[in-house]
């Protein structure tokens, strides 16, 4: 047992959860900052999409990130891992795996997301070196070369189509077994793919990069190949403490990073904005919104200090 009452808890070591962290540490408030050690793009040797930092692994980022905010005295950070949190907004209480707890006044959710992989062989081995689901971070190192897409979702599999058909040398789009219609075979192919609907055994590294198996004996070598996971949060926390989320899983926020639960904040791929179809992950916006929630964080802070001053009627 801790007697510290910290300003914030923030729980996330990645790029939403350090961003938070420094901000709130800019105007000296009180941080206790967690850090499970467990990371979406621990796979990743390669960031892409952040300027000044293209190319750059992104353990170095949170490692420059982590010297940033351990340079302010009012930062305790911890590398462990949170198992319950529970109360309201003026004291929370988080309760570790070995059973010790610590407080804080709110809360700043960055715990990231657990992708999905489809279950076909190769995949799961495969993810962050050769598969990957976002064009905007590994499609431009495809350049001129031969790309694949493999999914059952018609509308998901046209639209990486339509980034493809400006990237790739030649695109194909494994539609693994289900049957795509006329009118989005027909656009399909205007973007320049080949349609394959047999189902993908497996997926192996190649030396070109990689090698999907179709069921039938067919072999199409690719530069590469994209999927779209499933995601659900990495952390029970929304779920213990109440806060809405939306039909995908994401924790649903107002434009200052605030949850339906006041004192609790979130930011990065966990979090998903409620005026925008879906969540926008990307070490960027993660930042942004790690910012903005610790900002809104503090200016929640300060209101409520501003009523213990003011005299009682």
């Amino acid at each position: 047992m801790h007697d510290d009452l910290f300003d914030a808890l923030v729980i996330g070591g990645g790029p939403a959860g350090l961003q938070a962290t420094l901000t709130l540490a800019r105007v000296h408030r009180t941080v206790l900052h967690v850090d499970s050690g467990a990371y979406r793009n621990a796979p990743e040797r390669h960031m892409h999409n952040l300027i000044t930092h293209e190319g750059q692994d992104p353990s170095e980022l949170r490692a420059a990130a982590r010297r940033d905010i351990d340079a302010y005295a009012t930062v305790t950070s911890l590398a462990a891992r949170v198992e319950w949190l529970a109360g309201e907004a003026g004291e929370f209480t988080a309760t570790f795996e070995d059973g010790s707890t610590r407080r804080a006044r709110h809360v700043v959710l960055a715990t990231g997301v657990r992708d999905e992989l489809p279950a076909i062989p190769g995949v799961a081995e495969l993810w962050g070196r050769g598969v990957a689901h976002c064009p905007f971070c590994h499609g431009h190192e495809l350049s001129g070369r031969a790309t694949g897409v493999i999914g059952t979702d018609p509308a998901r599999l046209l639209h990486l189509a339509g980034f493809f058909g400006r990237i790739a040398d030649s695109f194909s789009v494994f539609s693994h077994g289900t049957e795509v219609d006329a009118e989005a075979r027909t656009l399909a192919e205007a973007y320049g793919a080949t349609v394959r609907s047999e189902s993908v055994e497996r997926v192996e590294k190649s030396a070109d990069g990689v090698a999907v198996h179709l069921v039938g004996g067919d072999v199409v070598e690719l530069g590469g190949v994209f999927v779209a996971p499933t995601v659900h949060q990495a952390a029970p926390f929304a779920a213990q403490l109440g806060v809405e989320v939306s039909a995908t899983g994401g924790i649903l926020l107002d434009g200052f990073g605030r949850t339906s639960v006041p004192g609790v904040y979130a930011a990065g791929d966990a979090a998903h904005h409620r005026d925008l179809p879906m969540a926008m992950a990307s070490v960027g916006t993660a930042i942004g919104a790690g910012l903005t929630a610790g900002g809104a964080c503090v200016a929640d802070l300060m209101t409520a200090e501003r009523a213990t001053l003011l005299p009682t009627p």
